[in-house]
């Protein structure tokens, strides 16, 4: 297949959910009411301080308020509870995204446990994950699974019934992803296989599948002769690489052999160009909802 018809745009598709929840934002301007959404970053992780500011500028063009508190790495962990609850206790703020990673000393698990439930837009509540496991609808999904999700939806891939492997059993990718898939119910009904690193054989449960989704953080690690022809795959995968031709003298690449894997796919997502945009788009839609 050419390059040229066998892409997923996901920068498209982002844009559609984008103009979806720009019209949600109009309804509650109607009602008084404008979404809000805090960032809060602790320390001066580069990618960190990018992808908030690509979240902020996304807040902005949409009309949701949006505010960043910025912590040093030396904050403690006490000191970031307690900016978590002077926000879970202020109604005009309807989303709480703490942003990953955090210094060595913060146990990501009791902070994220710490975000209201119904201010947990990036989906990470032991309440909100087991809302997904039980096919619970009110709970918040996940920016980056459901973002996966709806990229296979609005490209009119048949997931009922689809073979499905997921590549990575991370908590907040394919664990998740997992779950959505599984559901009985509209566009999920799949049958999935969960590979990790303790997995014997990977490539034969790979080429056995309709669908392959990589999130396991090894650079490309999927090749051309572990799909079968026509397969739909999905990148997740976001690993830096040392590239001493590239500006900074690296890159970054996906779990995907790109070059390789594309001319056998049935449909496949760019990386950059693919998830990426989702992951933002659906952490917006998320907010509105919250504010809903």
């Amino acid at each position: 297949m050419s390059s040229r018809n066998n892409l997923i745009d996901g920068r498209a598709i982002a844009q559609q959910i984008h103009l979806e929840t720009s019209a949600r934002v109009s309804a509650l301007a109607k009602r008084g009411i404008q979404p809000g959404l805090v960032f809060i970053r602790v320390g001066e992780d580069p990618a960190s301080q990018v992808y908030v500011g690509m979240k902020e500028k996304k807040c902005a063009e949409l009309g949701i308020r949006s505010v960043t508190q910025v912590l040093p790495g030396s904050t403690s962990q006490s000191e970031l509870v307690g900016m978590i609850d002077s926000f879970n206790a202020d109604p005009q703020w309807h989303g709480i995204l703490v942003q990953a990673p955090l210094p060595r000393h913060i146990d990501p698990a009791t902070i994220y446990s710490r975000v209201a439930p119904s201010k947990d837009v990036d989906g990470f509540h032991p309440l909100n994950v087991g809302r997904l496991m039980l096919g619970d609808p009110t709970g918040f999904t996940p920016c980056t699974p459901g973002g996966v999700h709806e990229l296979l939806i609005r490209s009119k891939v048949q997931l009922e019934g689809a073979e499905v492997v997921v590549l990575g059993r991370g908590n907040i990718v394919g664990k998740p992803m997992a779950a959505l898939l599984v559901q009985k119910g509209r566009n999920a009904n799949c049958t999935v296989t969960l590979c990790h690193s303790a997995t014997r054989d990977i490539p034969t449960h790979c080429r056995r599948a309709d669908i392959v989704i990589a999130a396991m953080g090894v650079p490309a690690f999927l090749k051309a002769d572990m799909i079968r022809p026509g397969a739909v795959v999905i990148d997740v995968g976001v690993n830096r690489i040392p590239d001493p031709t590239a500006r900074g003298g690296s890159r970054l690449v996906g779990d995907v052999d790109f070059a390789e894997v594309q001319p056998k796919a049935g449909l496949i997502t760019p990386n950059p160009g693919g998830v990426g945009p989702m992951t933002i788009a659906m952490l917006l839609a998320n907010t509105v909802r919250a504010a809903e």
